[in-house]
């Protein structure tokens, strides 16, 4: 059963916003923000925290710079569903460092995976010989990102 969550209010909503853009601000820089004390703001934070509303903090990388220049988009199809299949497919994209992203979908495809690779071979070899060995896979599209003109952007508040 689901828990029911405390409403936002508008203070709520500014401290996550406030924190989507930067996930580092103090107490202090958020109380300055919301025109609270530092420990009313550490105590929404903390709340807000507490009641799944933040998942967790992480540091964004930039691919580019880590020699990751190939991002792309893979649609998979299986060829058959049960829950062992499924299970064995979901194994192996948790294994798979250049899958940043997965989920499952409605319609043509079953899967959508965001990847990062070195360069085309990098993602050539992980299409040949990760996801197309897999035994569930039926076939794959893959697009090439070619510009991204927004990025991992925050949730509305």
């Amino acid at each position: 059963m689901r828990k029911i969550r405390t409403l936002l209010d508008d203070i709520d909503k500014r401290l996550l916003s406030a924190l989507q853009k930067d996930a580092q601000l103090t107490a202090q820089q958020l109380g300055e923000m919301l025109h609270l004390s530092p420990s009313q703001a550490g105590r929404r934070r903390q709340r807000l925290e507490t009641e799944g509303f933040i998942k967790s903090y992480v540091a964004r990388l930039d691919g580019l710079s880590l020699g990751l220049n190939v991002q792309g988009f893979v649609q998979v199809h299986l060829a058959s569903h049960g829950a062992d299949q499924s299970r064995d497919f979901k194994n192996l994209v948790e294994r798979t460092p250049e899958i940043t992203d997965a989920w499952t979908m409605t319609g043509d495809a079953d899967y959508l995976l965001r990847v990062y690779c070195e360069d085309l071979p990098d993602l050539n070899r992980l299409i040949q010989e990760v996801l197309l060995t897999h035994p569930a896979v039926a076939r794959v599209h893959s697009q090439i990102v070619m510009d991204q003109l927004k990025t991992d952007g925050a949730l509305p508040t």
